[in-house]
């Protein structure tokens, strides 16, 4: 019997720490990324306008990752120890679905490629993972661009995929890239 993949506490790369997100991340959070237009333009909530949102949001990540099914890791610099963004990984029977943001002064910089890379490969390594995959909006080309330097392959739209409240109230079209083993 093959054991359910549940991902490390932490990971480290070159420049970057990922670790599992708490409460007392939460105005690092706010100030960097979480209040900002341009970096929750393509994100499933709005900007926060007030200091108990983003904490609201990091006691949902606590409960998720309470449940095994929804992990959420802060990213930070190894060498500054600032907060750069957050990925959330998305377990599932035989796959793995990634979300992520990061702070518009770090966009540009493969912050979020050598992150998702190292979350990927970790998981593609488990025996009980055989895809992991990826979704953004179509007018999102720097994710796309993410998703393809970790070395995803698109597999199409999936049409009226997700609500973008920042862009529309309707459901909106979402790429889809994976990789499998």
């Amino acid at each position: 019997m093959i054991v359910a993949y549940i991902p490390p506490n932490e990971f480290l790369t070159s420049r970057l720490k990922l670790r599992p997100s708490a409460t007392s991340d939460a105005e690092a959070i706010f100030e960097a990324y979480a209040t900002d237009p341009q970096v929750t333009r393509y994100l499933s909530w709005h900007p926060h306008t007030v200091l108990q949102d983003t904490l609201e949001f990091l006691a949902w990540c606590d409960r998720a990752r309470a449940v095994g099914t929804d992990f959420a890791y802060v990213i930070e610099d190894r060498e500054e120890g600032s907060i750069l963004g957050m990925t959330e990984v998305r377990v599932q029977e035989h796959a793995v679905e990634y979300a992520y943001v990061l702070r518009k002064d770090r966009w540009g910089q493969g912050i979020m490629t050598e992150a998702l890379s190292a979350l990927a490969t970790n998981a593609l390594a488990h025996p009980a993972i055989w895809r992991v995959y990826a979704l953004c909006d179509t007018e999102n080309p720097a994710s796309a661009r993410v998703m393809v330097k970790i070395g995803m392959v698109h597999e199409g739209v999936r049409r009226r995929h997700a609500v973008y409240p920042n862009l529309s109230s309707e459901p909106r079209d979402g790429l889809v890239y994976a990789k499998v083993r």
